[in-house]
């Protein structure tokens, strides 16, 4: 099968003819149609992502939408021909989804929303089960929540808002002004991170209380800005991106709650990958309601202009989330 391999970190993807996997026990064989591209996999590449754990050589890629072609042995659930979407693979030891084929661990997968696109489905895996795992997992957002997404145009953040509002919260969200309308679009209340300072915006939304869940995607100086826009007592912080230092004053001070998500965790150490998929599944049933929707950059990629798809990422000339089609 084609093949986008990294030889060495920090040099550019070959294309290579390599062996065809072989589904193993709990696997599946996924054919697949397309592979979303996140600004992780451009770090992975650049050997900036130290966490990812990757092993050389490799197939990057990390979300991928596909078809079932082989059913490995102890597979339940999946069948010949069934159309998936998952956050399968591209760090640690497990193949990614810049390939032609994947032999995928079932328990990471679920079955592609009918409402959905291959390059839609494609799009969502990572971001998805990071937002999950934030909002839902961790802070239980329903109902009554006023939540505050940091980056809501963002990969994350414009899933995270689908999710929050979905489950009832009232979603407030930072963005430039150009993305302003974007925000708006997804339901959400946008504020000017450029041009309104976090004391201005928690007084104008929540009467200086703080808001209920504060979800960071973006990271630095944003963290700092999560802990200062906390409610008081209940409040609870959220973030992808906490590393660094940072200074845990303004958090404690407001007797509220931190969590990390680590969305890679089960796939590189094995456990808990069953809830990545429950999450998937749950993601389906919103998008087939019309509640979750990827937002696409138009442009079309191919494995072999896929060095140009990772600078569209990397350049920030992307208007939404990077698919590229592969051609089995």
């Amino acid at each position: 099968m084609r093949a986008a391999v990294l030889r060495q970190f920090a040099t550019p993807l070959e294309l290579a003819d390599i062996a065809k996997p072989v589904p193993g026990a709990g696997e599946v064989l996924v054919r697949i149609a397309a592979s979303g591209v996140n600004p992780l996999d451009t770090k992975i590449r650049a050997g900036q992502a130290a966490h990812a754990r990757t092993v050389l050589p490799a197939v990057l890629g990390l979300d991928l939408a596909g078809t079932v072609q082989e059913v490995g042995p102890e597979v339940t659930g999946f069948a010949v021909g069934d159309e998936v979407y998952g956050l399968s693979g591209g760090v640690g030891d497990l193949q990614g989804s810049l390939a032609q084929y994947a032999a995928a661990d079932a328990r990471l997968l679920a079955h592609k929303p009918a409402a959905l696109t291959m390059r839609e489905a494609a799009a969502l895996p990572l971001s998805v089960v990071t937002a999950w795992e934030g909002l839902v997992d961790r802070a239980r957002v329903g109902a009554g929540h006023k939540v505050l997404v940091h980056g809501g145009a963002g990969g994350i953040g414009h899933v995270a808002v689908q999710i929050a509002r979905a489950r009832g919260a009232e979603v407030f969200a930072t963005a430039s002004a150009a993305d302003a309308g974007t925000v708006r679009r997804l339901g959400a209340t946008a504020i000017d991170y450029a041009g309104t300072e976090v004391e201005e915006y928690v007084a104008a939304h929540t009467g200086g209380e703080g808001f209920d869940i504060v979800f960071d995607t973006v990271g630095g100086t944003v963290l700092d800005n999560s802990f200062a826009a906390v409610r008081t007592y209940t409040g609870h912080v959220l973030s992808a991106l906490g590393w660094g230092s940072h200074s845990l004053a303004p958090l404690s001070f407001r007797g509220a709650t931190y969590s990390g998500v680590f969305t890679l965790l089960p796939m590189l150490t094995g456990k808990g990958r069953e809830h990545h998929g429950e999450i998937l599944r749950e993601a389906a049933t919103l998008a087939d309601a019309g509640l979750l929707k990827p937002l696409l950059d138009p442009r079309r990629y191919t494995l072999d202009t896929v060095a140009q798809a990772h600078t569209a990422v990397e350049d920030g000339s992307a208007d939404a989330k990077i698919v590229v089609d592969i051609e089995a």
